[in-house]
């Protein structure tokens, strides 16, 4: 049973994160180092919102559907601010991390274009600052899951990480002693858009041939459906499985019908693996890393997809024989990644944040201290006078 205390603790903890018109006031509850944060991670087709401690355990975690992306952005704002609300009626947040699909500027503050949701030059972090009063981190969700795979998970211990996510699309990031690589404009590590194929398949972003539309999880729905509405003789048991609903077929079925042994979906999943290593070989002769962690949700078919990759990778790698070669690594934390790292990043915003408030309170102080003493010396001045 629900006590008032109860009721009065979830209005407090959503105190600290909700602003309301008049209210000035913020908790100086940054104090402590290990703060526990929310992470968002903003996907094609979901959003994921988690409280993730200093060690990167998820104590709690929320997930919903992303808003059509025909709807305004304010449609998914509103989603990222009640998720967060959500979470804190139970916990104590301190700071937002937000890893989006799409490219962010280098100042971490706008989503400039993402190809499966209608952000163009969107002020995302001010958006969402506004309406919270807690520090505020953007970032491209591949860059905070490869920061979490590298705290926390397959790229640990390594000093240069490159990390490929598999999802709807194909996002990337490069991690190099201990520093994300972002590039001068925020934008590097868009892997999923380099052109693979000339003329090929179009792509969201509005060009034909990237990469992601060959090796992902968009792909690989894509080829099997064809198959399906072909009604090729390969394709009876994933039909069947469906009962002729072709649309009802996903990436996770492919995967659990592959498991199990099925011809076609093997098929498919070794042909995406192909296309991944050929793009990781292409990586290896441009950055030359010394691991790349593979990851997201098309990641969880294992060694169904990274073995034929790692068999494409070293087919197309130049110069095989006479360098050393990149380990090619599964991502431990699965599809929780980014949204375990864009909560670690906030972490780090929320102390910069603590110390410029410390900084703030110093000044203070000081000014205070030096208006004390100039206001005692004007009084005994004055008292001096008035004796004469």
């Amino acid at each position: 049973m629900s006590t008032y205390r109860d009721f009065a603790h979830r209005g407090s903890a959503r105190a600290t994160v909700l602003k309301t018109v008049g209210t000035r006031e913020r908790r100086s509850h940054l104090t402590a180092p290990r703060v526990p944060t929310v992470g968002i991670d903003i996907g094609g087709t979901k959003v994921m919102a988690g409280v993730v401690d200093a060690d990167g355990n998820i104590l709690e975690q929320l997930r919903t559907e992303t808003p059509d992306k025909s709807k305004s952005p304010k449609v998914v704002e509103d989603t990222i601010v009640e998720l967060v609300l959500d979470l804190s009626d139970r916990h104590d947040v301190h700071a937002v991390g937000i890893g989006a699909a799409g490219w962010v500027d280098a100042d971490r503050s706008k989503v400039l274009f993402a190809p499966h949701l209608a952000w163009r030059d969107e002020p995302l972090r001010d958006a969402i600052a506004s309406r919270l009063v807690v520090p505020v981190m953007v970032d491209n969700d591949a860059n905070t899951a490869a920061w979490a795979e590298w705290r926390f998970g397959a790229g640990r211990g390594e000093d240069h990480l490159v990390m490929i996510t598999l999802g709807t699309g194909i996002g990337g990031a490069i991690l190099e002693d201990g520093h994300v690589k972002r590039g001068k404009y925020g934008v590097a590590g868009e892997f999923g858009h380099m052109q693979v194929v000339p003329g090929g398949h179009r792509c969201p972003c509005g060009n034909r041939g990237c990469w992601e539309q060959y090796s992902s999880g968009n792909a690989l729905v894509r080829e099997a459906r064809e198959m399906a509405a072909a009604d090729s003789p390969v394709a009876h048991c994933l039909i069947e499985r469906v009962k002729g609903n072709i649309p009802d077929i996903t990436g996770p079925l492919i995967t659990e019908l592959a498991r199990e042994g099925d011809a076609m979906c093997v098929e498919l999943l070794q042909d995406i693996g192909q296309w991944l290593g050929v793009g990781i070989a292409n990586l290896a002769a441009a950055l030359d890393p010394s691991c790349f962690v593979i990851g997201g949700g098309v990641s969880a078919a294992d060694d169904l997809l990274i073995g034929p990759a790692r068999d494409a990778f070293k087919r197309h790698l130049t110069g095989r024989g006479y360098r050393p070669e990149a380990r090619i690594a599964k991502a431990q934390l699965g599809p929780e990644a980014g949204m375990v790292g864009a909560a670690d990043l906030a972490r780090l915003v929320a102390r910069r944040f603590r110390r410029a408030n410390r900084r703030r309170v110093e000044r203070y102080e000081r000014y205070a201290q030096i208006y004390d003493q100039a206001a005692s010396t004007i009084r005994s001045t004055r008292s001096a006078r008035t004796l004469e």
